[in-house]
């Protein structure tokens, strides 16, 4: 089927046997919005997967019941094949689930290696429990080296660096933390085509380490260069699901033209999402 054709809901793809995130037949209203109707959706493991979808398509809601903020009204969730019940943001990390937003929650004025270490610090024993800021400045160096993120120095606070740096530094402190699941949202937002390439960069080799990502961003170009398999959610349903080498961005942007043609016809138009305007 050309993606030029109008379509419905996609058929539930089959989970492959390498698959470390399930999220099947979930749906969730607020109120009289019904926001998500039935998404299944998977993502392998070592796949950085884009989201895409028009504002009010569903894409923030989806996020955030991945990520613990949300609970579905129905649907199951399963990750490395195990259903699991996510309470909280907190509780989500704890399964190693973790997001990168647009604002970074750094702390600017705190150096580096701070950041990476916000609210995991390293400590030294005894009653004061001092924080044990040489191993965390080291840890913070060799793992900086290890994921290829170039920084001057793990001392410089993070408002000295360029904003391709400062979201290097954002995702660093996630994959830290054994993260096995990385959501990542719109990470090339008003970047230059250089800081583009360092994150373009550092989530390729993330990748190749084996590190599962979903990426949401509303550029196409960007998703075309970050990502090995497009979903595509429309009024609260995944509507196309293909490997970024099977499809064009010509193909997309012809398809999402076109889906939005539908719903203005059908009076139906842009729609309220729940958690936000994804």
């Amino acid at each position: 089927m050309s993606m030029t054709e109008s379509v419905g809901a996609a058929p539930a793809p089959p989970a492959p046997s390498d698959a470390i995130l399930q999220v099947e037949h979930v749906s969730k209203s607020f109120g009289p919005v019904l926001a998500l109707r039935d998404v299944n959706l998977y993502l392998r493991r070592g796949e950085v997967l884009g989201l895409v979808g028009d504002n009010g398509a569903g894409k923030s809601t989806l996020c955030k019941i991945i990520c613990g903020f949300h609970r579905p009204d129905s649907g199951t969730i399963r990750l490395e094949g195990k259903e699991i019940h996510l309470r909280s943001v907190q509780d989500a990390r704890r399964h190693g689930i973790d997001t990168v937003y647009q604002d970074l929650a750094l702390v600017p004025q705190l150096p580096i290696y701070s950041n990476l270490f916000l609210g995991r610090e390293a400590t030294l024993g005894g009653p004061l429990r001092l924080l044990a800021r040489s191993r965390m400045r080291k840890v913070a160096e060799d793992y900086l080296q290890a994921i290829k993120v170039s920084v001057p120095s793990v001392n410089a606070d993070v408002e000295t660096l360029s904003g391709g740096q400062r979201q290097a530094v954002a995702v660093a402190r996630a994959t830290r933390s054994q993260v096995k699941v990385l959501l990542l949202d719109e990470p090339l937002a008003a970047m230059g085509a250089r800081e583009s390439a360092l994150i373009i960069d550092l989530i390729k080799d993330l990748a190749a380490k084996g590190q599962s990502m979903i990426v949401v961003d509303h550029n196409y170009t960007h998703l075309f260069q970050l990502c090995d398999r497009l979903a595509i959610l429309q009024e609260g349903v995944i509507t196309f699901d293909r490997l970024v080498a099977d499809t064009s961005l010509q193909e997309l942007t012809e398809y999402m033209v076109n889906e939005y043609r539908r719903q203005v016809d059908t009076g139906r138009g842009e729609r309220a999402d729940g958690a936000g305007s994804h």
